[in-house]
């Protein structure tokens, strides 16, 4: 069975002081045994946050090289990266899609360089509103997960995380139902099925990324193909966030 994930994506939020009493709220939580807890937040503040997290979570960071070190301004490795706490890193979201240009085989890269370095990742996938209003979602995020992940074998996979995201309802004012979540993510896992069988493919956590709140929680985490959530906005409030991580 697929293991239960909430994680928090900060994106490009919080100063240092914020960052910490979010941390410490968090540390206030008990959160659920069968649930794995991720937070994302600047990679700045990796160190001085790992130094205050109580344990009960996990570090990741939203970026990373796919190079092990070098002349690479402005970048960071993996290496660097578990050296301040940190154990996931999140690859192919959809805003480093489109405002960073990351190619799926730039992505396929930093999945590789996951799986010689042993670090976990959540690798994101997720068409745009202009494919989903022609019809063609489900070609186009299964020729995401060819291109970029699908080269692995069965044993590399297996225990991997994949994230949908919407992208056409994420700051459009449209809405993704429960029902097109749940499709997809049936789709998702269909193909893991076709591509590795049926025991990889059901230990193969798939959450979802379309604006998942306190609110809507509890309905989108009790579709039999949607293992988790990646939270965005509402994982910088610690009530809100606690309440997903309760929501099943």
């Amino acid at each position: 069975m697929a293991q239960k994930i909430v994680a928090g994506n900060w994106k490009m939020n919080l100063d240092l002081e914020q960052s910490l009493q979010l941390i410490e709220g968090l540390n206030t939580k008990e959160f659920k045994n069968d649930v794995r807890v991720i937070v994302f937040p600047p990679s700045l503040f990796l160190q001085p946050i790992s130094a205050v997290c109580d344990g009960s979570f996990e570090l990741g960071v939203q970026n990373f090289s796919e190079n092990e070190k070098g002349a690479f301004t402005g970048e960071i490795s993996i290496n660097q990266i578990e050296s301040v706490g940190g154990t996931v890193g999140l690859i192919g979201h959809s805003e480093r899609r489109a405002y960073n240009g990351e190619s799926n085989e730039l992505l396929k890269a930093k999945v590789n360089h996951c799986i010689e370095n042993n670090f976990d990742f959540i690798f994101c996938c997720g068409e745009p509103l202009s494919v989903r209003e022609a019809g063609n979602e489900l070609s186009f995020v299964k020729k995401q997960l060819e291109a970029s992940l699908f080269h692995l074998t069965a044993d590399q996979i297996a225990g991997g995380v994949i994230a949908y995201e919407p992208v056409w309802a994420i700051g459009t004012g449209k809405t993704a139902s429960v029902a097109q979540a749940e499709d997809m993510h049936m789709n998702i896992r269909s193909w893991l099925n076709e591509k590795y069988g049926a025991q990889v493919s059901n230990n193969v956590s798939i959450l979802y990324g379309g604006s998942c709140n306190a609110s809507n929680a509890k309905e989108l985490l009790s579709c039999p193909n949607v293992d988790g959530g990646l939270i965005g906005g509402a994982s910088l409030k610690v009530d809100d966030f606690n309440a997903i991580i309760h929501s099943y």
